[in-house]
């Protein structure tokens, strides 16, 4: 059942920003950056982690889930830290995310040959 709560979840934020893609003049970039935003607002008023409980890795993989750790981030080194903690606890957070995506994006360019699209 938690897979299929995920996949639901997961699929459902998918076909959102499909919608958006394909519906509206709204450039992929932007609507990342804006799911990323919602899952920031969502996490700071505390209504997205009810659902990252129900779904699952469904919520915590897509964009919304890394704007849900930087809010949870920068909320714990508040607390630990202070004013100090509204500059570094997203990052503390989310380095281990970010850090994969670094070495997976070095890792494909160091494989893959770039070619021209002419």
């Amino acid at each position: 059942m938690d897979y299929l709560k995920a996949f639901i979840v997961g699929g459902l934020l998918c076909l959102i920003g499909q919608i958006l893609i394909d519906k509206t003049k709204l450039t992929p970039a932007r609507i990342l950056v804006s799911y990323v935003v919602i899952g920031v607002f969502l996490g700071a008023v505390g209504l997205y982690q009810p659902l990252v409980e129900f779904a699952g890795a469904g919520a915590t993989v897509p964009l919304t889930g890394f704007g849900n750790t930087l809010a949870q981030g920068v909320r714990d080194a508040v607390e630990e830290d202070g004013f100090l903690g509204i500059l570094t606890g997203g990052l503390k957070a989310s380095a281990g995310g970010i850090a994969t995506a670094i070495l997976a994006g070095l890792t494909a360019s160091l494989i893959f040959k770039v070619k021209d699209k002419s």
